[in-house]
């Protein structure tokens, strides 16, 4: 029931719809699409990673699902085959990238979903096995040991290998690389008859007491499956679709219920041809036009439209005005003061009159006389009605 394939180019699988499907991409296949290494005799072991998609889609369908871990490893295409996707040909586009010579090669995969006649099995039960990772699970040999466990558990006639999950798609953590620390994987399996005393055993209050404790329960076939697989039954799942009652009710449309808008359907890939000169006037045109018109506005107000200083002269109180002209002929004065400081020699710095005699003395220059280049300090002279002072005398002279 579980499909093992290899690859080839533009090769036709037909898998169960509900059965577990498992696509193999070899890189040794690959490399002969790709040149030789340019010594001859050398083994190619070049870097090869693959890309899938849905032709004509960005990525694959929902229910498959694409694993590689390293550019030296295969990589693998799986997942379980929808009822709605039966008789619907899926065509799946590969493309393996050389990393070495960066070329590439495309194949295509051709599914072919068949319905199964057995399905589905209304007896399902999920485990999650923590010491593998879902590469690993998905080998032939390993999901062949495991089925072969769970068949000695269970004794069912007919046993399918249903989905294979990894723990990070349901929300787990990234382990860290300490001690070969695996990521862990979901398996769910089908069966045609009721479950078996052993997993029921799960369901014991005891064991369920235990669990919410973070305590291991007791489960007499756990030593079948512990040789090679570490199983968490705290978490295993076990689903009874024959009792399971029809939850289906008929939607009453009203408040808060969106209408059926139908499949998406998304714009073609031609586009039409468009006039973009109404978008330029709405967008460009108009607001200058606006903007200009404001501007002439404001112009005509701030420069046609002033009073002038008559008008405001008339307007004015004389005595405001009287005032006014009084404040501007001081502040010219002082602004000439300021200009010709230098050019009058102040008269308190020089003597009005004789020390000795009383004698009013003039100044020493005239009205005409020009003081603009003379020192701040003069020097000592013997000026005119001045007293000369007697000098001490050597007494060689007497």
């Amino acid at each position: 029931y579980t499909i093992l394939s290899r690859v080839h180019s533009d090769r036709n699988v037909y898998p169960s719809a509900g059965v577990l499907f498992v696509h193999v991409l070899e890189r040794e296949y690959f490399k002969g699409e790709f040149p030789p290494y340019p010594k001859p005799g050398e083994i190619s072991n070049d870097p090869i990673t693959f890309n899938t998609n849905l032709m004509g889609y960005p990525d694959r369908p929902g229910w498959l699902r694409y694993i590689q871990r390293t550019p030296y490893s295969d990589g693998v295409l799986y997942g379980s085959p929808t009822v709605e996707n039966v008789g619907k040909p899926t065509i799946i586009e590969i493309t393996a990238y050389n990393r070495r010579t960066f070329e590439t090669a495309r194949h295509n995969l051709i599914i072919n979903i068949m319905s199964a006649e057995d399905f589905p099995l209304p007896y399902q039960a999920e485990f999650f096995i923590r010491n593998m990772n879902v590469e690993e699970m998905l080998a032939s040999e390993v999901l062949g040991d495991f089925l072969g466990a769970v068949k000695n558990v269970w004794q069912p006639e007919r046993l399918n290998a249903i989905n294979i999950t990894s723990a990070l798609d349901r929300g787990g953590r990234v382990p860290l690389p300490v001690n070969d620390i695996k990521e862990g994987v979901y398996v769910m399996v089908g069966a045609d008859v009721p479950f078996s005393s052993c997993l029921r055993e799960v369901e014991n209050p005891q064991n369920q007491l235990r669990c919410s404790q973070e305590m291991e329960p007791v489960i007499t076939c756990d030593k079948k499956f512990r040789t090679q697989f570490h199983i968490d039954w705290c978490k295993i799942s076990l689903v009874d679709n024959t009792k399971q009652v029809s939850t289906f009710q008929e939607v009453i449309r009203g408040e808060g219920i969106l209408p059926d808008g139908g499949e998406y359907k998304p714009p073609s890939d031609t586009l039409k041809s468009r006039d973009y000169y109404s978008d330029f006037l709405i967008t460009l045109a108009v607001p200058s036009a606006i903007a200009l018109v404001l501007f002439l506005i404001l112009a005509y107000i701030m420069c046609c439209r002033r009073e002038g200083v008559e008008k405001r002269n008339m307007q004015t109180p004389d005595i405001q005005l009287v005032h006014h002209s009084a404040i501007q002929k001081s502040t010219k004065e002082l602004r000439d003061m300021s200009k010709n400081r230098e050019i009058a020699w102040p008269l308190s710095t020089l003597p009005v009159f004789h020390p000795v005699t009383g004698e009013i003395v003039p100044p020493l220059h005239t009205d005409s006389y020009d003081n603009t280049s003379m020192p701040l300090m003069q020097t000592q002279q013997n000026l005119p009605h001045q007293t000369q002072i007697p000098q001490q005398q050597s007494a060689g002279q007497y």
